[in-house]
């Protein structure tokens, strides 16, 4: 998989409190059972989570399914995890050999009650992928706060 060079135009950051602890909120990111009920961009779409390796250099495989029917995959691989601060992983739409190869930080900062998470996804192939990007994240984020 290709992996290109970071860009502060290709790159999307997004920052937001969610109301719950720092070891919640970091858990519902690395549970799968937790994590198949409330990632997706939208309430049109639910996760199949297909494989689940939670270690530093393990896999994992997300199907995206939208209620059409229309599916994408997700794959990546876990490069960082510090519990319950920060998470690192590679993010790419296919797995063969030329797909693009992106990179994911999520930071988790306790606010006490709450926790504020900053999403920094790196690399991407160009500013309309990265605004799409950001279209998708703030709905995954949207999810998130409605499950918590």
């Amino acid at each position: 998989m290709a992996e290109t060079q970071t860009s502060p135009t290709t790159t999307l950051t997004l920052t937001r409190t969610f109301a719950a602890p720092r070891e919640r909120v970091f858990r519902a990111w690395t549970d799968p059972k937790e994590m198949a009920l409330w990632f997706a961009p939208s309430p049109d779409h639910s996760m199949v989570i297909a494989e689940y390796d939670f270690q530093v250099g393990g896999k994992y495989r997300f199907e995206v399914q939208h209620k059409s029917g229309n599916g994408r995959r997700i794959f990546g691989t876990y490069r960082e995890i510090i519990p319950p601060e920060k998470l690192v992983f590679t993010w790419s739409w296919g797995e063969d050999a030329g797909a693009h190869v992106s990179v994911v930080t999520i930071e988790f900062r306790d606010l006490g009650k709450s926790t504020e998470i900053t999403l920094t996804h790196e690399g991407l192939p160009s500013v309309e992928e990265r605004d799409s990007h950001n279209q998708g994240w703030s709905g995954v984020f949207d999810q998130f706060a409605k499950y918590l």
